[in-house]
């Protein structure tokens, strides 16, 4: 007799694994969980020192290029930053990146490489989702590389003078711009689904220039064997 085992059903797991990393980010006393109950938003003040924050700076610098879109629009105002993919396997890179997976407590190749961002005066990047709609034509390629994005971690990489904050509009929270902090949500509901709380904006930059680095969390392994090089 055939026997057939069942497919684990990917909400499902994504629940599971959810309640696991709360535990564990809410367990550590440099962490703090911002106000609104709609949707899991947290706050790690100094999370990188000065020094790490200015080596990545550096990095955004001598790599950036014009930021671009998984989804086509016309709005060309819609993302206006500079992005730099950084080396995650520059042994410098690697420690920070390796210091927010095990934040979370997952395996580093749940995540994607870590990405710098800069906004001189007058950019933004207008309110969007970071977990992936599966009705949109990229999602069969997203699922070939690690599935749905759950965690999203963001380091402020400096103070800046004026604008800058990353809006909250729908959870109704602004966090402003502060070197080395750390600002960290889950993109899912509590059952698993996108959360449609987490619809969130990088405000327009109006004075100064604004670095940060985005860290995204799938739902399986981002890193495919081929290119593991532990």
């Amino acid at each position: 007799m055939k026997l057939f085992s069942r497919k684990p059903n990917p909400t499902a797991e994504r629940a599971r694994r959810a309640r696991e990393i709360t535990a564990r980010i809410e367990a550590n006393p440099g962490v703090r969980r911002a106000p609104p109950p709609g949707a899991q938003i947290y706050l790690f003040e100094n999370f990188l020192t000065p020094e790490d924050c200015d080596f990545l700076c550096r990095q955004i610098d001598s790599n950036r290029r014009p930021s671009t879109l998984l989804a086509e629009t016309s709005d060309a105002e819609f993302r206006t930053s500079d992005s730099c993919d950084l080396d995650r396997w520059d042994p410098d890179v690697r420690r920070i990146d390796e210091r927010i997976a095990a934040l979370l407590g997952l395996d580093p190749e749940y995540g994607e490489t870590m990405q710098g961002q800069r906004y001189a005066p007058g950019q933004q990047f207008k309110a969007h989702y970071d977990w992936f709609h599966d009705t949109e034509a990229y999602w069969d390629a997203m699922q070939e590389s690690g599935g749905q994005r759950t965690w999203t971690a963001m380091i402020y990489l400096n103070n800046v003078d004026e604008g800058g904050a990353t809006w909250f509009p729908t959870a109704g929270i602004r966090v402003a711009p502060k070197k080395g902090m750390l600002l960290l949500w889950n993109n899912m509901l509590p059952d698993g689904l996108p959360n449609v709380q987490t619809l969130h904006e990088g405000m327009r930059v109006m004075e100064g220039t604004k670095y940060i680095v985005t860290k995204w969390f799938r739902e399986n392994h981002w890193l495919k064997n081929d290119f593991k090089t532990y």
